[in-house]
């Protein structure tokens, strides 16, 4: 199985760590290096490459960081490059479903739908046929994915809890319709876990979690009841 640390999840940075026990894959770069070191030993000598799926500062800050302290090329779309104004001998510009190598995993991004220039997500295979699913900061996927063996994805809020927000006058109107614009909302996610099962699924790991407008008793246990698999909550 494919070992999953996470550093951090939601809009206070995002980074994720990824080992198929040879290689490892960074995923975002919204936490500053330090932070990542302690849990990695301050050992990124088996950190093959960096993922970014868009430029938002959560996901994308302290990518000049990790360019500086680790040895790893950054993978990200052309969109994404230009919005971050991006330079470096070590950037590698990816395409949506064209799929490339980094270290001994194949990696396929897939565009997704966010209020970024080129955003997309990834389907990561492992050698020994492990295969995992990420996909955030989006209010769709069009695409359903064979034989996943872990899914990241994002469940961001509750249609719920954030009406309750905004009728409550916590959530301003013009946020409420970002939110809805731009985030996975709790029924969409399940209906896209759901279209996505397979009998090799092990384990689903719900990211990019609200705060403020989730209610992540509820997501988990509405998740297990379609998987049945164990289900977490990335940071909590």
């Amino acid at each position: 199985m494919v070992g999953l640390t996470v550093i951090g999840s939601g809009s206070s940075g995002n980074c994720y760590v990824l080992d198929n026990g040879t290689d490892q894959l960074m995923i975002e770069a919204g936490l500053p290096w330090k932070r990542v070191g302690p849990k990695l030993g301050f050992d990124y000598s088996r950190i093959k490459g960096l993922l970014v799926t868009h430029e938002h500062g959560d996901h994308a800050k302290y990518i000049k960081q990790y360019l500086q302290h680790t040895s790893a090329p950054v993978y990200m779309t052309l969109g994404t490059a230009l919005a971050l104004k991006m330079g470096s001998y070590r950037l590698v510009v990816i395409k949506a479903r064209k799929s490339f190598h980094v270290g001994t995993w194949t990696v396929t991004p897939f565009e997704t739908e966010h209020d970024a220039a080129e955003p997309v997500g990834f389907l990561l295979d492992a050698p020994a046929g492990d295969r995992v699913l990420y996909v955030t900061d989006t209010y769709f996927v069009r695409y359903r994915f064979s034989d996943v063996t872990m899914m990241m994805v994002e469940m961001n809020y509750s249609e719920q809890e954030v009406a309750l927000n905004h009728a409550d006058g916590l959530l301003p109107s013009a946020l409420e319709k970002r939110i809805q614009r731009s985030h996975m909302a709790e029924a969409t996610a399940l209906e896209f876990i759901e279209a996505n099962v397979s009998p090799k699924l092990q384990q689903v790991i719900l990211i990019h979690t609200s705060q403020a407008n989730s209610n992540p008793v509820d997501f988990v246990r509405k998740t297990e009841e379609i998987t049945g698999v164990p289900v977490y909550i990335a940071g909590r």
